[in-house]
């Protein structure tokens, strides 16, 4: 693994390409831009946020990420106990939702929610469940009525304990990824369609502004395995056959059924959700296991176009874009979540992506995250950008750097962002290398970690002018040397688990970045020349 992680300095240096002299004046004017990047992150299951070290990572993320919202599954799982039912009398049960959005707004973080699964008593007898805890995702159309007064129930709750001006900005979505008939919802098209109406009519009931939307389907694809009303499993795609996947055309799931079905029912669609994962997993039978492909770097924004222009041309023109779920590969065990590629991934597409997306929720804050059970090692490929330790990873660095960022675009090119914050005027700007011999397929699946070991340098040539003699800028690296977690537990022998001592030591190295402190001449210029290594990022900060 080390191979991977470590490149020599004489590798580098034969592969330095790309010199460019970038100058910034502050005192140039720009564009305003929103940190979309921000508004959401996901995490896995309700119950998971009733823990100590959940609600401190959600703290730690939110202060330094900025993350607003946070999205989960499960919120009517029967561990969650919204719902009892006795003498054929249901009665509904808020004590643990309530702890859990109580914590989550102490600490100014809002849910985005997520009205599903299944409570056991509204469940198709003999439903099917999905994961190790047992969410139900059979439907049982004969009682949709008592889920539409759950909802509704649950919706007036929400109001009447939080109160109408906060919940209006929240947003309520339907179900998770319902066309997966194998996965989430075991069920139909139509009977999803019905539930999301049955679902936002409740909503509605309590207050007509409150916000709804869906479908929150699945990664795009390039064939039609989801045109009918279940998933196709004939092994008839195009994806195995094309001799380049990336081009093909590739399309949302539902999305167009979706809002034509909303607006022959004349139901609400505030916002429209999907998972633009630049990964997909489609069946072959005849191995009986799905299949992984990866798309290229520009795959996620492309996609977000092809939705943007669905979403213009429907009867909902004006509906919000939330991306509720988004990584390098839907896989909680997939190796590179680990590993320093993916930041590099992370920065780029979300600066590629400004003025498309009202959110691209990264799928998860946290490896305290259990769809497959508990991790079997501290670092097991999970989702987190957060270990279960609570040790960073490169991909909470990629969100804290975006963060970080001002509101108004002065520059930007393949490799360098440069910002301005409106409030105060300072100059904050972010360099990363993501390296262009790796834009046909993006960092995912341990089966071609090998592919990232090398890549051409950048040199980074960068001026910023017009700045008061004597003010300071700091750099912050995060490459293979800094802030590169896994390697260094790596060179420590690979603790399993580490001692207590250890993960102190350990998470002062994750958190501590290699920072460097540059000094306006009298002309007032900083001038910030350095070699952008395979996968870094550079933060670029005016501090006074």
């Amino acid at each position: 693994m080390k191979k991977l992680l470590i490149i020599g300095a004489f590798m580098l240096s034969m592969f330095t390409v790309f010199s460019q002299e970038v100058k910034v004046n502050v005192s140039q004017s720009g564009e305003k831009f929103e940190h979309f990047w921000s508004k959401s992150v996901g995490a896995g299951r309700a119950n998971e946020g009733l823990r100590a070290g959940w609600l401190e990572q959600l703290e730690k993320v939110h202060k330094e990420c900025g993350f607003e919202f946070v999205r989960f599954h499960g919120i009517f799982h029967d561990d969650m106990f919204p719902i009892f039912e006795k003498d054929g009398k249901y009665t509904y049960n808020w004590q643990y939702i309530d702890d859990l959005f109580d914590r989550m707004l102490d600490i100014n973080v809002k849910p985005f929610v997520e009205l599903a699964y299944f409570p056991t008593p509204l469940a198709a007898e003999n439903s099917k469940t999905q994961f190790w805890w047992k969410a139900n995702i059979t439907p049982n159309e004969s009682k949709f009525g008592e889920w539409h007064n759950l909802v509704k129930a649950f919706a007036q709750h929400c109001v009447d304990r939080y109160g109408i001006e906060e919940v209006l900005t929240w947003y309520f979505e339907v179900w998770n990824e319902p066309n997966l008939h194998y996965g989430f919802f075991d069920g139909t098209k139509s009977q999803y369609f019905e539930l999301y109406k049955q679902s936002v009519l409740a909503v509605r009931s309590v207050d007509k502004r409150l916000k709804v939307g869906g479908p929150s389907s699945s990664n795009f694809v390039a064939d039609g395995r989801y045109d009918g009303e279940v998933e196709s499993r004939d092994g008839d795609l195009i994806t195995f056959t094309a001799e380049n996947i990336n081009d093909l055309q590739w399309k949302g799931v539902w999305i167009e059924d979706f809002l034509t079905y909303c607006e022959k029912e004349n139901l609400p669609v505030d916002f429209v959700s999907t998972h633009p994962y630049p990964t997909d997993y489609p069946f072959n039978p005849t191995t009986g296991k799905g299949k992984d492909f990866s798309r290229n770097v520009n795959s996620t924004k492309t996609d977000i176009e092809w939705l943007n222009r669905v979403i213009k041309k429907s009867a909902y023109p004006n509906a919000e874009i939330h991306l509720t779920e988004w990584n390098t590969s839907p896989n909680s065990r997939d190796a590179m979540h680990d590993f320093l590629p993916p930041a590099a991934y992370i920065v780029k597409v979300n600066l590629d992506c400004i003025g498309l997306t009202n959110s691209l929720a990264f799928w998860t804050f946290t490896d305290i995250f259990e769809e497959k059970g508990g991790g079997e090692s501290i670092f097991h490929g999970g989702f987190g950008m957060i270990n279960y330790q609570g040790l960073v990873k490169p991909s909470y660095h990629a969100y804290r750097m975006l963060h970080q960022l001002g509101d108004i675009e002065l520059y930007k090119n393949d490799y360098l962002f440069v910002s301005k914050k409106s409030g105060d005027d300072k100059i904050v700007a972010l360099a990363y290398n993501y390296p262009e011999d790796h834009y046909k397929a993006v960092p995912a699946s341990i089966k071609k970690i090998d592919q990232y070991e090398n890549g051409k340098s950048r040199q980074l040539d960068f001026t910023i002018s017009d700045l008061k003699p004597g003010v300071m800028v700091k750099v912050e690296v995060l490459d293979a040397e800094s802030g590169n977690i896994y390697k260094y537990w790596e060179s420590m022998g690979k603790p399993e688990p580490p001692t207590r001592e250890q993960i102190k030591v350990m998470k002062r190295y994750a958190e501590n970045l290699k920072t460097e402190l540059y000094t306006a001449n009298k002309k007032g210029e900083v001038t910030i020349k350095r070699e952008l290594t395979p996968w870094s990022l550079v933060l670029i900060e005016q501090i006074n």
